[in-house]
Protein backbone atom coordinates (compact mmCIF):
# COMPACT_ATOMS: atom_id res chain seq x y z
CA UNK A 1 0.00 0.00 0.00
CA UNK A 2 0.85 3.54 -0.52
CA UNK A 3 0.06 7.14 0.86
CA UNK A 4 -1.86 10.06 -1.01
CA UNK A 5 1.54 11.42 -0.87
CA UNK A 6 3.58 9.26 -3.07
CA UNK A 7 0.67 8.48 -5.04
CA UNK A 8 0.87 12.56 -5.99
CA UNK A 9 4.70 12.37 -6.31
CA UNK A 10 4.39 9.28 -8.51
CA UNK A 11 1.54 11.27 -10.60
CA UNK A 12 4.24 14.02 -11.57
CA UNK A 13 6.42 11.70 -13.06
CA UNK A 14 3.77 10.74 -14.95
CA UNK A 15 4.00 12.39 -18.90
CA UNK A 16 6.42 13.65 -21.59
CA UNK A 17 10.04 14.34 -20.20
CA UNK A 18 9.47 18.24 -20.44
CA UNK A 19 6.50 18.37 -18.32
CA UNK A 20 6.80 15.80 -15.28
CA UNK A 21 9.30 15.21 -12.92
CA UNK A 22 12.07 12.68 -11.98
CA UNK A 23 11.29 9.71 -9.50
CA UNK A 24 10.55 11.27 -5.94
CA UNK A 25 14.19 10.38 -3.55
CA UNK A 26 12.39 8.00 -1.41
CA UNK A 27 11.76 5.88 -4.20
CA UNK A 28 15.44 5.63 -4.61
CA UNK A 29 16.14 5.38 -0.58
CA UNK A 30 13.44 3.84 0.94
CA UNK A 31 12.94 0.04 1.93
CA UNK A 32 9.12 0.54 1.38
CA UNK A 33 9.42 1.29 -2.65
CA UNK A 34 11.66 -1.78 -2.68
CA UNK A 35 8.96 -3.66 -1.33
CA UNK A 36 6.60 -2.25 -4.23
CA UNK A 37 9.24 -2.84 -6.66
CA UNK A 38 9.47 -6.40 -6.07
CA UNK A 39 5.68 -6.78 -6.01
CA UNK A 40 4.43 -4.72 -8.80
CA UNK A 41 7.06 -4.47 -11.63
CA UNK A 42 9.49 -7.40 -10.54
CA UNK A 43 6.74 -9.99 -9.73
CA UNK A 44 4.82 -8.85 -13.21
CA UNK A 45 6.11 -8.81 -16.93
CA UNK A 46 9.25 -9.37 -18.01
CA UNK A 47 13.02 -8.75 -16.86
CA UNK A 48 16.46 -8.69 -18.91
CA UNK A 49 18.85 -11.27 -17.39
CA UNK A 50 21.73 -10.22 -20.16
CA UNK A 51 23.20 -12.01 -22.85
CA UNK A 52 22.40 -15.99 -24.21
CA UNK A 53 25.61 -16.83 -24.92
CA UNK A 54 26.37 -17.00 -21.71
CA UNK A 55 25.81 -20.43 -21.81
CA UNK A 56 26.45 -21.50 -25.07
CA UNK A 57 27.40 -25.54 -25.15
CA UNK A 58 25.07 -28.30 -23.99
CA UNK A 59 25.09 -28.48 -20.27
CA UNK A 60 26.89 -24.84 -19.52
CA UNK A 61 25.23 -23.48 -16.85
CA UNK A 62 25.20 -19.94 -14.64
CA UNK A 63 24.05 -19.70 -11.31
CA UNK A 64 22.26 -15.97 -10.24
CA UNK A 65 20.23 -14.62 -7.94
CA UNK A 66 17.02 -12.36 -10.05
CA UNK A 67 15.02 -10.12 -6.61
CA UNK A 68 15.93 -12.77 -3.91
CA UNK A 69 15.24 -15.91 -6.35
CA UNK A 70 18.19 -18.15 -6.89
CA UNK A 71 18.10 -19.73 -10.35
CA UNK A 72 20.31 -21.81 -12.75
CA UNK A 73 20.46 -21.24 -16.16
CA UNK A 74 21.32 -24.05 -18.36
CA UNK A 75 21.65 -25.13 -21.69
CA UNK A 76 19.90 -28.96 -21.82
CA UNK A 77 20.58 -32.10 -24.33
CA UNK A 78 17.86 -30.02 -26.72
CA UNK A 79 19.44 -27.42 -26.70
CA UNK A 80 16.95 -24.61 -25.18
CA UNK A 81 17.87 -22.85 -22.69
CA UNK A 82 16.28 -23.23 -19.40
CA UNK A 83 15.92 -20.98 -16.16
CA UNK A 84 15.25 -23.24 -13.16
CA UNK A 85 15.19 -22.64 -9.42
CA UNK A 86 18.09 -23.56 -7.68
CA UNK A 87 16.70 -25.55 -5.09
CA UNK A 88 16.22 -28.95 -4.54
CA UNK A 89 12.02 -30.60 -4.60
CA UNK A 90 13.52 -32.24 -1.40
CA UNK A 91 14.53 -30.31 1.31
CA UNK A 92 14.93 -27.12 -0.98
CA UNK A 93 19.12 -27.22 -0.78
CA UNK A 94 21.11 -25.20 -3.22
CA UNK A 95 21.87 -27.40 -6.08
CA UNK A 96 25.01 -25.41 -8.06
CA UNK A 97 27.11 -22.54 -7.33
CA UNK A 98 28.85 -20.32 -9.80
CA UNK A 99 29.44 -21.26 -13.55
CA UNK A 100 30.60 -24.59 -15.40
CA UNK A 101 29.13 -27.66 -17.56
CA UNK A 102 27.53 -30.22 -16.19
CA UNK A 103 25.30 -33.80 -17.27
CA UNK A 104 22.82 -33.78 -14.82
CA UNK A 105 21.98 -31.64 -11.57
CA UNK A 106 22.63 -33.83 -8.47
CA UNK A 107 21.57 -32.65 -5.22
CA UNK A 108 24.61 -32.20 -2.64
CA UNK A 109 22.71 -33.08 -0.02
CA UNK A 110 20.72 -36.34 -0.33
CA UNK A 111 21.59 -37.06 -3.81
CA UNK A 112 18.47 -36.10 -5.80
CA UNK A 113 19.74 -36.07 -9.70
CA UNK A 114 17.59 -33.92 -12.20
CA UNK A 115 18.33 -33.80 -15.74
CA UNK A 116 19.26 -30.50 -17.11
CA UNK A 117 15.89 -29.85 -18.59
CA UNK A 118 15.02 -29.41 -14.69
CA UNK A 119 12.95 -33.29 -14.50
CA UNK A 120 13.77 -35.57 -12.22
CA UNK A 121 16.11 -38.27 -12.73
CA UNK A 122 16.47 -40.48 -9.74
CA UNK A 123 15.78 -39.56 -6.34
CA UNK A 124 17.82 -42.46 -3.90
CA UNK A 125 15.41 -44.58 -0.93
CA UNK A 126 12.29 -42.87 -1.83
CA UNK A 127 10.12 -46.05 -2.84
CA UNK A 128 8.05 -46.61 0.15
CA UNK A 129 6.99 -42.76 0.01
CA UNK A 130 3.15 -42.58 -1.05
CA UNK A 131 3.63 -38.94 -0.88
CA UNK A 132 6.82 -38.97 -2.95
CA UNK A 133 4.65 -40.76 -5.95
CA UNK A 134 1.98 -38.29 -5.90
CA UNK A 135 4.19 -35.23 -5.35
CA UNK A 136 5.58 -32.97 -8.73
CA UNK A 137 9.37 -33.69 -8.12
CA UNK A 138 10.28 -31.98 -10.88
CA UNK A 139 12.47 -28.54 -10.25
CA UNK A 140 10.11 -25.23 -10.69
CA UNK A 141 10.84 -23.96 -14.45
CA UNK A 142 10.26 -20.21 -14.92
CA UNK A 143 9.23 -18.81 -18.01
CA UNK A 144 11.64 -17.81 -20.09
CA UNK A 145 12.54 -16.28 -23.93
CA UNK A 146 15.11 -15.04 -25.45
CA UNK A 147 15.06 -11.92 -28.40
CA UNK A 148 18.33 -10.45 -30.11
CA UNK A 149 20.65 -12.35 -28.19
CA UNK A 150 19.34 -11.29 -25.13
CA UNK A 151 17.58 -13.36 -22.02
CA UNK A 152 14.13 -12.55 -21.02
CA UNK A 153 12.77 -14.14 -17.48
CA UNK A 154 8.96 -13.77 -15.97
CA UNK A 155 8.01 -15.28 -12.71
CA UNK A 156 4.09 -14.77 -13.58
CA UNK A 157 2.46 -18.43 -14.81
CA UNK A 158 1.22 -16.78 -17.86
CA UNK A 159 2.75 -13.62 -18.93
CA UNK A 160 1.87 -11.82 -21.49
CA UNK A 161 4.31 -12.29 -24.61
CA UNK A 162 7.54 -11.06 -24.69
CA UNK A 163 6.96 -9.75 -28.73
CA UNK A 164 4.11 -8.09 -26.82
CA UNK A 165 6.17 -6.29 -23.69
CA UNK A 166 9.15 -5.69 -26.31
CA UNK A 167 6.82 -3.56 -29.04
CA UNK A 168 9.04 -2.02 -31.68
CA UNK A 169 12.31 -2.87 -30.33
CA UNK A 170 13.18 -5.54 -33.27
CA UNK A 171 12.15 -2.36 -35.41
CA UNK A 172 14.42 0.55 -33.79
CA UNK A 173 17.42 -1.81 -33.38
CA UNK A 174 17.23 -3.43 -37.06
CA UNK A 175 20.43 -1.39 -38.50
CA UNK A 176 22.86 -3.86 -35.54
CA UNK A 177 23.36 -7.19 -35.74
CA UNK A 178 22.82 -7.47 -31.77
CA UNK A 179 21.86 -11.13 -32.38
CA UNK A 180 25.11 -12.37 -33.76
CA UNK A 181 27.41 -9.96 -31.14
CA UNK A 182 29.26 -12.31 -28.57
CA UNK A 183 30.20 -11.55 -24.72
CA UNK A 184 34.30 -11.39 -24.46
CA UNK A 185 34.44 -10.32 -20.78
CA UNK A 186 31.77 -9.87 -18.50
CA UNK A 187 32.10 -9.05 -14.45
CA UNK A 188 29.89 -8.24 -11.66
CA UNK A 189 30.28 -5.74 -9.13
CA UNK A 190 28.08 -4.73 -5.79
CA UNK A 191 27.59 -0.31 -5.32
CA UNK A 192 26.18 0.97 -2.28
CA UNK A 193 23.50 3.16 -4.06
CA UNK A 194 20.08 2.18 -5.15
CA UNK A 195 19.95 0.11 -8.58
CA UNK A 196 17.98 2.64 -10.70
CA UNK A 197 20.48 5.56 -9.81
CA UNK A 198 23.30 3.44 -11.73
CA UNK A 199 20.71 2.61 -14.63
CA UNK A 200 19.68 6.13 -14.90
CA UNK A 201 23.09 7.86 -15.00
CA UNK A 202 23.43 5.13 -17.99
CA UNK A 203 20.83 6.05 -19.73
CA UNK A 204 21.31 10.00 -19.89
CA UNK A 205 23.51 12.58 -21.97
CA UNK A 206 23.42 15.55 -19.19
CA UNK A 207 26.12 14.65 -17.66
CA UNK A 208 28.47 14.18 -19.75
CA UNK A 209 30.18 17.29 -19.88
CA UNK A 210 31.05 17.48 -16.25
CA UNK A 211 31.46 13.75 -15.38
CA UNK A 212 33.32 12.35 -17.98
CA UNK A 213 34.70 16.20 -19.55
CA UNK A 214 38.51 14.26 -20.27
CA UNK A 215 37.36 11.11 -20.81
CA UNK A 216 34.62 10.56 -23.37
CA UNK A 217 32.32 13.90 -23.84
CA UNK A 218 34.11 15.08 -26.95
CA UNK A 219 32.79 11.64 -28.61
CA UNK A 220 29.05 12.31 -28.08
CA UNK A 221 27.54 14.88 -30.48
CA UNK A 222 24.01 16.32 -28.88
CA UNK A 223 21.49 13.33 -29.41
CA UNK A 224 18.45 13.38 -31.75
CA UNK A 225 15.26 13.52 -29.94
CA UNK A 226 14.15 10.32 -27.99
CA UNK A 227 12.20 7.39 -29.81
CA UNK A 228 8.94 6.52 -29.50
CA UNK A 229 8.43 2.53 -27.82
CA UNK A 230 5.30 0.49 -28.10
CA UNK A 231 7.01 -1.89 -25.56
CA UNK A 232 8.59 -1.63 -21.75
CA UNK A 233 11.86 0.67 -23.18
CA UNK A 234 12.85 3.47 -24.06
CA UNK A 235 15.74 4.42 -26.40
CA UNK A 236 17.86 7.59 -27.82
CA UNK A 237 20.00 7.78 -31.00
CA UNK A 238 23.23 10.17 -31.54
CA UNK A 239 26.11 10.44 -33.59
CA UNK A 240 29.41 10.31 -32.95
CA UNK A 241 32.57 11.38 -33.35
CA UNK A 242 34.58 8.18 -33.88
CA UNK A 243 33.62 5.18 -31.60
CA UNK A 244 31.59 5.78 -28.12
CA UNK A 245 33.48 2.14 -27.70
CA UNK A 246 36.47 3.97 -26.90
CA UNK A 247 38.18 7.25 -25.11
CA UNK A 248 38.55 10.54 -26.66
CA UNK A 249 42.78 9.92 -26.47
CA UNK A 250 41.70 6.34 -27.93
CA UNK A 251 40.17 7.19 -31.23
CA UNK A 252 43.33 5.44 -33.68
CA UNK A 253 42.60 2.05 -32.61
CA UNK A 254 38.97 1.63 -33.39
CA UNK A 255 38.34 -2.05 -34.95
CA UNK A 256 36.12 -1.14 -37.88
CA UNK A 257 32.84 -1.44 -38.99
CA UNK A 258 31.22 -4.78 -38.11
CA UNK A 259 29.88 -5.95 -41.51
CA UNK A 260 26.38 -5.06 -42.98
CA UNK A 261 25.75 -2.35 -41.12
CA UNK A 262 22.90 -0.13 -42.22
CA UNK A 263 21.70 3.54 -41.04
CA UNK A 264 22.12 4.79 -38.07
CA UNK A 265 24.86 2.09 -37.41
CA UNK A 266 27.18 3.45 -39.49
CA UNK A 267 27.65 7.02 -37.62
CA UNK A 268 26.86 6.71 -34.03
CA UNK A 269 25.45 5.27 -31.16
CA UNK A 270 22.08 3.97 -29.51
CA UNK A 271 21.57 4.52 -26.18
CA UNK A 272 18.57 1.31 -25.13
CA UNK A 273 17.24 1.03 -21.07
CA UNK A 274 15.52 -2.62 -21.42
CA UNK A 275 13.02 -1.82 -18.75
CA UNK A 276 13.27 -2.59 -15.58
CA UNK A 277 16.91 -3.76 -14.97
CA UNK A 278 19.25 -3.88 -18.19
CA UNK A 279 20.56 -1.21 -20.22
CA UNK A 280 22.92 -1.09 -23.35
CA UNK A 281 24.96 0.64 -25.89
CA UNK A 282 25.27 -0.50 -29.73
CA UNK A 283 27.78 1.47 -31.74
CA UNK A 284 29.46 0.51 -34.91
CA UNK A 285 32.22 -1.61 -33.43
CA UNK A 286 30.74 -3.05 -30.14
CA UNK A 287 27.88 -3.72 -27.91
CA UNK A 288 27.98 -2.73 -24.43
CA UNK A 289 25.80 -3.74 -21.96
CA UNK A 290 24.85 -3.41 -18.07
CA UNK A 291 22.48 -5.51 -15.66
CA UNK A 292 21.74 -4.04 -11.95
CA UNK A 293 20.17 -5.70 -9.75
CA UNK A 294 18.77 -4.62 -6.21
CA UNK A 295 20.17 -6.21 -3.26
CA UNK A 296 18.45 -3.22 -0.65
CA UNK A 297 17.33 -0.24 -1.42
CA UNK A 298 21.14 1.26 -0.92
CA UNK A 299 22.88 -1.47 -2.66
CA UNK A 300 23.28 -3.03 -6.17
CA UNK A 301 24.75 -5.90 -7.95
CA UNK A 302 25.54 -5.00 -11.51
CA UNK A 303 27.39 -6.51 -14.31
CA UNK A 304 28.49 -5.34 -17.01
CA UNK A 305 29.74 -7.27 -20.54
CA UNK A 306 31.06 -6.35 -23.48
CA UNK A 307 30.19 -8.35 -26.85
CA UNK A 308 31.88 -7.72 -30.52
CA UNK A 309 30.77 -9.58 -33.86
CA UNK A 310 32.39 -12.81 -34.19
CA UNK A 311 34.48 -11.23 -37.39
CA UNK A 312 36.08 -9.00 -34.92
CA UNK A 313 36.65 -11.13 -32.39
CA UNK A 314 38.52 -13.27 -35.22
CA UNK A 315 41.22 -10.72 -35.90
CA UNK A 316 44.79 -11.32 -35.19
CA UNK A 317 44.67 -8.50 -32.97
CA UNK A 318 41.54 -8.90 -31.35
CA UNK A 319 43.11 -9.60 -28.29
CA UNK A 320 45.32 -6.24 -27.67
CA UNK A 321 42.63 -4.34 -29.03
CA UNK A 322 40.30 -5.16 -27.26
CA UNK A 323 41.46 -4.79 -23.65
CA UNK A 324 41.51 -0.86 -24.96
CA UNK A 325 37.87 -1.04 -25.22
CA UNK A 326 37.46 -2.60 -22.22
CA UNK A 327 39.82 -0.11 -20.37
CA UNK A 328 37.11 2.87 -21.96
CA UNK A 329 34.38 0.98 -20.38
CA UNK A 330 36.03 0.45 -16.69
CA UNK A 331 37.21 4.21 -16.81
CA UNK A 332 34.27 5.74 -18.13
CA UNK A 333 32.46 3.76 -15.04
CA UNK A 334 34.48 4.75 -12.36
CA UNK A 335 33.85 8.75 -13.29
CA UNK A 336 30.23 7.32 -13.09
CA UNK A 337 30.93 5.85 -9.55
CA UNK A 338 32.40 8.97 -7.68
CA UNK A 339 28.88 10.91 -9.33
CA UNK A 340 26.55 8.26 -8.18
CA UNK A 341 27.80 7.71 -4.78
CA UNK A 342 27.36 11.69 -4.15
CA UNK A 343 24.37 11.80 -5.51
CA UNK A 344 22.59 8.90 -3.22
CA UNK A 345 24.40 11.06 -0.32
CA UNK A 346 21.87 13.38 -1.49
CA UNK A 347 19.21 11.84 -2.02
CA UNK A 348 19.28 10.73 1.72
CA UNK A 349 18.45 14.44 2.50
CA UNK A 350 15.24 14.53 4.31
CA UNK A 351 15.22 18.03 1.96
CA UNK A 352 15.81 16.82 -1.13
CA UNK A 353 12.84 16.85 -3.65
CA UNK A 354 11.88 16.02 -7.14
CA UNK A 355 13.14 18.20 -9.97
CA UNK A 356 12.34 18.54 -13.66
CA UNK A 357 14.40 16.45 -16.39
CA UNK A 358 16.32 18.21 -19.43
CA UNK A 359 13.96 16.67 -22.13
CA UNK A 360 16.69 15.93 -24.62
CA UNK A 361 19.12 15.01 -22.96
CA UNK A 362 17.33 12.72 -19.94
CA UNK A 363 14.53 11.38 -22.18
CA UNK A 364 15.23 7.46 -21.24
CA UNK A 365 15.32 8.71 -17.35
CA UNK A 366 11.76 10.31 -18.20
CA UNK A 367 10.38 7.56 -19.91
CA UNK A 368 11.53 4.84 -17.33
CA UNK A 369 9.87 7.13 -14.27
CA UNK A 370 7.04 7.31 -16.62
CA UNK A 371 6.56 3.56 -17.22
CA UNK A 372 7.54 2.78 -13.22
CA UNK A 373 5.06 5.26 -11.96
CA UNK A 374 2.09 3.87 -14.24
CA UNK A 375 2.98 0.15 -13.26
CA UNK A 376 2.84 1.56 -9.43
CA UNK A 377 0.31 3.54 -9.63
CA UNK A 378 -2.28 1.00 -12.10
CA UNK A 379 -2.02 -1.59 -8.72
CA UNK A 380 -1.92 1.13 -6.31
CA UNK A 381 -3.99 4.11 -7.03
CA UNK A 382 -7.27 3.09 -5.06
CA UNK A 383 -5.52 1.90 -1.99
CA UNK A 384 -4.91 4.35 0.72
CA UNK A 385 -3.27 3.84 4.31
Amino acid sequence: MISESVQRELSLCVGFAENSLCLPPRAYTSSEFLDLEKSLIFNQGWIPIGRADRVLKIGDFETLNVIDRPIILIRDNQNKINALANSCRHRGARLLNGNGSVKGIRCPFHSWLYRTDGTLAAAPRMEESEAFKECNNDLIKYCLAERSGFLFISFEVNPISIDEWLGNFGQLHQSWPLSDMVMTRSWTREFSFNWKCFIDVFNEYYHLPVVHRDSIDAVYLTPREGDGSTGSFSSQFGETEGTGGLLESQQDYAFPNMPNLTGDALIGARYTWMFPTMTFACSNDALWVYQAFPLTESSCLVTQSTCFHPETINRDDFDEISKIYYDRMDTALDEDIGALENQFSGLRSPDATQGPFSPHLEHNVAAFANWYSKRILKNTVNIRV
